[in-house]
């Protein structure tokens, strides 16, 4: 008798927190739960990118992007709550990364993703279609330490390095306005957007590495 008031009551509470959180609203969240990982939630605000969140917490990018299963194809959005791992609070004087946040070097369509099979290579950055206009600007201020008219399949490509490890790299150009040596400033119009090889489309490569290597630009760049 006792056994079965005891089912009848842990069913009665069962039922009331199935109904009570059923018509509770729940938070956006495209993370499973870290139960045992010691960590906080971060809900994700305009303007943020993956790798300005990682500054933020000093967390490293890669693992943040592992333990919240996103994947090379994917890019956060806004309201979304990510996990960081074993923090409680953000970074002292965060502010001053706002002055490093990369932005896209063209506005239009991307075509080709980090990692994905594109004209029978693997993609070690994105392809951007223009949408109106052919101006590539550099995605962060920095120095440019290389120019080649001609790199192989890639045609007219510049890199700028950005003193943190980090360089952008511009491909497929049809003008290019810099030489190596130079300091630009974000969002200062270094090119025009071409094609080069066998691929007549018109199209700009773009890669964010870290040091020697490709990093997925869905990472740095703002939605």
């Amino acid at each position: 008798m006792l056994k079965k008031n005891l089912f009848l009551s842990s069913s009665f509470i069962l039922i009331f927190l199935f109904h009570f959180l059923g018509c509770a609203p729940l938070p956006y969240v495209k993370t499973a739960p870290h139960e045992g990982l010691p960590g906080i939630y971060h809900r994700v605000k305009r303007s943020e990118t993956l790798w300005k969140i990682s500054k933020m917490y000093d967390v490293d990018l890669g693992e943040l992007a592992r333990v919240n299963r996103i994947l090379d194809s994917t890019s956060i959005e806004i309201g979304q709550l990510l996990f960081i791992p074993n923090r409680q609070t953000v970074k002292p004087a965060t502010l001053r990364y706002s002055s490093e946040d990369f932005i896209w070097p063209i506005k239009g369509r991307v075509i080709a993703s980090f990692g994905q099979t594109y004209n029978n290579m693997i993609n070690k950055g994105i392809n951007i279609q223009p949408r109106s206009g052919m101006e590539v600007v550099a995605s962060r201020s920095g120095r440019v330490v290389f120019y080649a008219n001609g790199f192989g399949g890639y045609g007219k490509t510049v890199i700028i390095e950005h003193g943190d490890g980090l360089s952008t790299v511009y491909a497929r150009n049809s003008d290019v306005f810099i030489k190596a040596g130079d300091s630009v400033r974000k969002g200062t119009v270094i090119a025009k957007a071409g094609s080069a090889g066998r691929d007549k489309n018109t199209y700009l490569h773009f890669e964010i590495r870290k040091g020697h290597i490709p990093q997925n630009p869905y990472y740095y760049l703002p939605r």
